[in-house]
């Protein structure tokens, strides 16, 4: 997957983005999570592509090509959303559909909240939006009440603590994460998981944690707009083995998105558009065109 690095104005002045920019025609922004690349899309950029659409992937701040702060408030949740906006201006786009995974879908989510005259339509793999686009509680409230939930969370808030784990054996940190939620625990050969350690190792961890250890600032800034409605057309897509976000967490979902379309995905944990990349494919070929 052939990524250019892009400089662009983001809401904390100018940083690069590794970006891929295939096809011609509605264009499409995809977003990826932790601990991921703009290289978890590399199945729905061709297939997208081929269906006449364009299809633009980015590693966030802190991961692979992109730039990589050393501050941990730059990875603050309106920083990440001023990255996709300030892509879809430095590529003159007016509006784009926007397609989040994990991480990722925290990031479209509060951009269809705070800049939906950008979005031309919002689609989420596995993460719901319940009036609140943070995602998280607060640090105490984990640690008092959801400890086994988010265990890896509260291990991420020391600084200089994930980043030496990880130091100490890459192989064995990323194995963790990866096959953890995963129903396929073999969804990656070892050519693919080659370029998450390659990149890894040769960024550090360092970025992508911090966007851990935001989470009470970003609480504080989602605040003001808790239980705000999501005004454009809706994509959400479950995952049928996904641990940490099950398919039931979406009940609900109509109270705040009027113009909701819902997919779902069998056989996947919780990385599907590489656990099941024809169904997601398909599903968002459907949805798209």
């Amino acid at each position: 997957m052939d990524l250019q690095r892009r400089t662009i104005t983001s809401t904390d002045g100018d940083i690069a983005l590794g970006v891929t920019d295939v096809g011609e025609g509605p264009p499409v922004v995809l977003v990826h999570g932790f601990p991921e690349l703009a290289y978890s899309w590399r199945h729905q950029l061709p297939a997208l592509r081929g269906a006449g659409v364009r299809a633009i992937a980015y590693d966030q701040r802190g991961y692979g090509m992109s730039d990589k702060p050393n501050e941990t408030e730059r990875y603050g949740l309106e920083m990440l959303v001023g990255d996709l906006v300030g892509l879809l201006d430095a590529l003159e786009l007016e509006q784009a559909t926007i397609v989040g995974h994990d991480w990722g879908s925290i990031v479209v989510w509060a951009t269809a909240v705070l800049h939906p005259e950008r979005v031309a339509k919002v689609v989420s793999l596995n993460v719901p939006y319940r009036g609140w686009f943070n995602a998280f509680p607060t640090i105490d409230f984990m640690r008092e009440h959801m400890a086994d939930t988010f265990g890896y969370v509260l291990g991420f808030q020391e600084e200089g603590r994930a980043e030496a784990s990880f130091a100490r054996d890459p192989d064995a940190w990323l194995r963790r994460i990866y096959q953890g939620v995963a129903a396929d625990v073999d969804f990656l050969d070892p050519e693919e998981f080659a370029v998450y350690r390659d990149a890894f190792v040769a960024g550090g961890i360092r970025g992508p944690v911090s966007y851990y250890r935001n989470i009470d600032a970003n609480v504080a800034f989602a605040e003001p707009y808790a239980n705000a409605p999501i005004t454009v057309p809706t994509l959400m897509v479950t995952a049928q083995y996904d641990p940490i976000l099950p398919p039931t967490m979406i009940d609900g979902m109509g109270r705040w998105v009027a113009d909701l379309e819902v997919a779902h995905v069998t056989g996947s944990g919780h990385w599907t558009q590489q656990e099941a990349p024809d169904q997601v494919n398909r599903i968002l070929i459907d949805s798209l065109t």
